[in-house]
């Protein structure tokens, strides 16, 4: 069966458009994977800049800590706790 749709004319036009058609299919199939995958990325890169400004405020507070028990007590009788 082979070589009839090889020798054949509207055969062998028939197979090249479904040969095209499946290349189109698979590009698009592809496309929306990497489209998929760049979502993934972005909400992961969101989620960590999230994470990384938390963190820094924390790191900022703990800074900005008291040194001891006596600092924190002249902290908290100034008002400025």
């Amino acid at each position: 069966m082979t070589p009839w749709l090889l020798t054949h004319g509207p055969a062998r036009k028939a197979l090249g458009l479904i040969l095209t058609a499946a290349a189109i299919l698979l590009f698009l199939l592809n496309l929306r994977r990497t489209g998929e995958r760049a979502g993934r990325a972005a909400e992961r890169l969101d989620a960590r800049e999230r994470n990384d400004a938390i963190h820094r405020q924390m790191l900022d507070a703990a800074a900005r800590r008291p040194a001891d028990r006596d600092a924190l007590s002249d902290r908290l009788r100034d008002g400025r706790f």
